[in-house]
């Protein structure tokens, strides 16, 4: 295993160096939040794809496919689907807007900033228990690694992506994420899918001893598919984490072809963890968790030095989520709730210099917050549901429908995330968190709330309107930072 520490020690050493060389190109809010705009096509790609795929779509991914075999592909194949549409429908209009939080979109497509605080609540809560899941991941890999006991992995791989991620913030992410892709394609793509396709025998040999469903594409069930489609792919036409990750594209272009590529390649990667899984089933039928498939193929089929780099897949599709949920909870927490409660929101005086130690401040808080949070917290599946249960029920509908329907007004939006937030929590209490109700009925509940109270009020002021529709089509870049005012 020498040989395999070593490369696990110079990827984590990289990344660190990333940090400290992101630090020295953050000297303003927009370099430090949103990589200055200037992302080209092929490391927009790059990073997109590795936030979207961390530790749930490796480990998790695998795991599903030990269990239900090529049809356990569907939870990464909705990642990638809403990735796509996102891309196609949505993400040359996000990248106009020229804002930093998804708070910020709806201030302006609504006027009045009241919308703003409550949504940023509910996105913070989100990007929290996405960042906290990221981080309890390291547990299981450090565990293989070095045999050490859950809370020291979470402190040792929390503290490095916390450490890069303050001293450069997006830029710093960028970077490391872009390795991590690169890690990711070698170690799964390329090493751990044909291996474990050869050590099972083949095709072959998995159809011959596998039961049919394992190879029977919906296998995994009509309902379970929908609650994906529903969770993951509408989750990523709204969260803070992926459209931070747009704000980041140098022009709409970028934004909508780089997605469609990124969001093709989750596709790849969600059919080959589950081909992995698959192989797995065949040379351990008597795995005790199928989440134990990922480290159990690599740990005993591998060759020394690829083992390592493998595990540093792992390790990267952890840390690239963990990272940009991160920035996102941070970003979210000082301009969206912080700085709104200090009455300060988007027009603050401070220079570009303060503005980068606030936010950097923020990151190292959040970071904290993150690490002590995942210590607490044992069950992984349960906290990432509660996020995107709380993120789909609540912000789906009032986001959606402020980019589609002019008709939406601000307390149709505010109705619509108290009523669907509510509606979530308490589905979740009586029916269980892992239950499907919850993001069903809290979905229809927000899009009623949002219908009915939109049309019972006053229509959105024209001047606010006219504003949105100017931003959308795009404005010059420095007038592009500054807020729209709010119509009284």
């Amino acid at each position: 295993m020498a040989v395999d520490y070593l490369v696990i020690v110079v990827y984590l050493a990289g990344m660190l160096a990333m940090g400290w060389w992101g630090m020295r190109r953050a000297r303003s809010k927009s370099e430090f939040l949103v990589a200055g705009r200037r992302l080209g096509p092929a490391m927009y790609s790059g990073t997109m794809a590795a936030i979207v795929l961390g530790g749930a779509s490796t480990i998790g991914g695998v795991g599903l496919g030990y269990q239900y075999g090529l049809s356990g592909a569907w939870m990464v194949f909705t990642i990638g689907l809403g990735l796509l549409a996102l891309s196609v429908f949505f993400s040359a209009r996000i990248a106009r807007l020229k804002v930093y939080t998804v708070s910020e979109m709806l201030d302006l497509r609504y006027g009045g900033g009241r919308a703003g605080i409550i949504s940023g609540l509910v996105m913070w809560a989100y990007t929290l228990m996405l960042a906290v899941t990221s981080t309890i991941a390291y547990a299981t890999i450090f565990d293989v690694l070095f045999d050490i006991n859950r809370t020291l992995a979470i402190v040792l791989g929390g503290s490095i992506v916390v450490a890069y991620s303050t001293l450069g913030g997006m830029w710093s992410i960028t970077l490391t994420d872009m390795v991590q892709f690169v890690v990711k394609t070698i170690g799964v793509l390329l090493l751990l899918l044909p291996i474990a396709v050869v050590k099972a025998g083949g095709f072959a040999e998995m159809k011959a001893q596998l039961p049919t469903e394992y190879f029977d594409p919906l296998g995994i069930g009509g309902e379970t598919i929908f609650t994906y489609v529903l969770i993951y792919t509408f989750g990523m036409l709204i969260g803070q984490d992926i459209w931070q990750r747009v704000f980041t594209a140098r022009s709409d272009r970028t934004a909508k072809w780089g997605g469609t590529i990124a969001g093709t390649y989750c596709l790849a990667y969600a059919l080959a963890g589950a081909v992995i899984g698959t192989a797995a089933k065949v040379l351990y039928p008597k795995l005790g968790s199928a989440d134990d498939a990922f480290a159990t193929i690599v740990k005993d089929e591998l060759p020394m030095g690829v083992r390592g780099l493998v595990l540093a897949a792992a390790l990267a599709a952890v840390m690239s989520t963990s990272s940009g949920a991160l920035i996102a909870c941070a970003t979210v927490a000082n301009n969206d709730i912080w700085s709104r409660l200090r009455g300060t929101g988007g027009n603050t005086p401070a220079g570009d210099h303060d503005e980068v130690k606030g936010n950097r401040a923020f990151i190292l808080l959040m970071g904290l917050a993150v690490i002590g949070t995942a210590i607490a917290i044992d069950n992984v599946v349960e906290a990432l549901t509660v996020a995107y249960n709380l993120l789909v029920g609540g912000l789906l509908v009032p986001i959606l429908g402020g980019l589609v329907w002019k008709r939406g007004t601000v307390y149709g939006a505010l109705a619509s995330v108290v009523v669907g937030g509510v509606a979530v929590v308490v589905l979740m209490a009586t029916h269980g968190i892992l239950a499907n109700e919850p993001v069903y009925y809290g979905l229809l509940a927000s899009l009623a709330a949002y219908v009915v109270v939109s049309l019972a009020t006053p229509a959105t002021d024209a001047a606010v309107l006219a504003a949105w529709r100017e931003r959308l089509a795009g404005r010059p870049a420095e007038l592009a930072s500054e807020p729209v005012p709010a119509s009284q």
